[in-house]
């Protein structure tokens, strides 16, 4: 009964398109998964495959992660306008106002409200600090930017949450994670989004920012334990970081490099 044959494993795919058939834009997002799971870009931009829409669709992590990012961008443009409304009622009301006109789960409302609810003195208090330095400039729909690289015939497009600006021209990107946000170390091998994002602003590839120099770039973490985690601009320079993504994306349009799955994972 305990008899077999054993069966080689299949060697790890690594398919190497034509390059016209390679993508030739990406979203500084994807820049992780590039590093990390070259396939899945392939799978994605190659082939074009897409995940197909649940039957009934349920409050999952990205559906939360939409709320808590339209909540909090609301909240701060409130504030915003009248510095009185930095306060927890006000955020709780912004909440609950959000979550009845886009979550029509009573039993997730009231859990998102009350995840809220658990990390709303500290994001009050974080955000005093923030706002006694810099204001808010820009939010996600207005704080976009690209950024080319002709010889490779590439486009690197970016979202930020959040940009404010100081009374010195200097500027901080801010990006909300609903769950853990990546540690400096991880940034560092391949989680490039704030590095990326704030290279592409001193090169001016934020049309509404112009070139400006970013004082920092932080992920406000916003899962049960609520903490702040700065990107490595000291270690990771705008200029590192360009040079590198150029390297990497060179690496990729070229014929022989292979799209290989799982390439780099975090943990064994």
């Amino acid at each position: 009964l305990e008899a077999f044959d054993r069966v080689d494993p299949a060697p790890r795919p690594s398919p190497r398109p034509p390059i016209p058939a390679r993508p030739h834009a990406l979203s500084v997002t994807e820049i992780k998964r590039l590093i990390r799971d070259p396939y899945a870009i392939y799978a994605k931009h190659t082939l074009r495959l897409r995940p197909i829409d649940p039957l009934v669709q349920s409050p999952d992590a990205p559906l939360r992660g939409i709320v808590v990012h339209k909540i909090l961008e609301l909240f701060i443009k409130s504030v915003a306008q009248d510095a009185s409304l930095l306060t927890r009622e006000h955020l709780s009301h912004i909440t609950e106002t959000v979550l009845q006109s886009e979550v029509p789960w009573p039993a997730a409302r009231l859990m998102w409200q009350a995840r809220v609810e658990r990390i709303a003195d500290w994001f009050i208090a974080q955000e005093y600090k923030r706002q006694s330095f810099a204001k808010p400039m820009l939010f996600e729909e207005a704080a976009k930017g690209i950024h080319k690289f002709d010889d490779l015939g590439f486009t690197l497009r970016g979202y930020a949450d959040r940009i404010d600006q100081t009374d010195f021209g200097d500027v901080l990107i801010y990006d909300y994670k609903t769950g853990a946000p990546p540690s400096a170390k991880e940034q560092r091998f391949f989680d490039k989004q704030l590095l990326l994002e704030a290279a592409m602003i001193e090169a001016g590839g934020f049309a509404n920012v112009g070139p400006a120099t970013v004082a920092n770039a932080v992920f406000i973490g916003l899962g049960s334990t609520p903490k702040e985690v700065a990107a490595p601009l000291d270690e990771e320079p705008p200029a590192a970081v360009l040079a590198g993504l150029h390297e990497l994306i060179a690496t990729y349009l070229s014929a022989q490099q292979g799209f290989t799955a799982r390439r780099l994972v975090q943990k064994d």
